[in-house]
């Protein structure tokens, strides 16, 4: 048995992992999945910085005081992920990063985004005016549930997904020791995630290549695979994760 935690991407929340969890539990595991700052549906307070999001998962981990834990960032969610390796290093036994950002020391999300994708944040943010954005759904549709059907787009475009702190995305993540640390790491893929544009933004090999020594395991979907297929998604995350 291994203890998993999944670290959410952006417009997500921690029980976005509601199914793929199951399985993971399903198989024995113990699975924690935190919600972190600034993220999540109902009155919670958008203008907190990338640092905040941070804490708020470092302290869940260490409140429930997990030890020996594979750290899954998905997403956005990699960005957080690194950090933690440097904070909670002596609790990590693996790196997995789910299609996810693998930033440099000192980068931002916005420094390895496309420019047209910053654009179209910076807009939505200033017309909201209350330090969030929303992923527009055209954008959802297309590059983010490319493998589902309209119906389930829509479906958890209006039930799973939040507005999303601006800050966190533009927030430069200071990553000193990251390139030194020796917890082994893995980079899963799936092969037609398009969240990211193919070609010079593209997730793999990318980010992957930037974690150095790595296992890598692809498998077939899209960015949001944890609603289209949580049963492959918890197998592949198993084989990321294990020894």
């Amino acid at each position: 048995m291994s203890a998993y935690v999944l670290i959410h991407g952006a417009w997500h929340d921690g029980g976005c992992w509601e199914e793929v969890a199951g399985e993971l539990r399903a198989a024995g595991h113990d699975v924690h999945a935190p919600t972190l700052a600034g993220q999540g549906r109902g009155d919670v307070d958008r203008s907190v910085g990338h640092a905040d999001a941070v804490a708020s998962a470092a302290e869940a981990i260490v409140a429930a005081d997990l030890r020996d834990i594979v750290l899954v960032g998905h997403s956005y969610g990699g960005t957080i992920v690194s950090k933690l390796a440097e904070l909670l290093t002596d609790r990590i036994r693996r790196l997995v990063y789910w299609n996810a950002f693998v930033l440099l020391d000192g980068e931002s999300l916005y420094d390895v985004s496309p420019l047209h994708y910053n654009e179209a944040m910076d807009a939505v943010a200033a017309e909201r005016g209350d330090s969030s954005v929303v992923l527009p759904y055209p954008v959802w549709r297309e590059a983010f549930m490319n493998d589902a059907d309209d119906a389930t787009a829509r479906r958890i475009y209006e039930e799973r997904l939040s507005p999303h702190p601006v800050k966190t995305l533009r927030d430069r993540v200071e990553l000193k020791a990251f390139p030194t640390l020796e917890i082994p790491r893995s980079y899963l893929n799936c092969t037609e995630d398009t969240a990211m544009p193919p070609g010079e933004y593209g997730w793999h090999p990318r980010f992957s290549s930037r974690l150095g020594l790595h296992r890598l395991v692809q498998m077939q979907g899209g960015h949001e695979a944890l609603f289209t297929n949580p049963r492959l998604s918890a197998e592949k995350i198993q084989e990321a994760g294990r020894d």
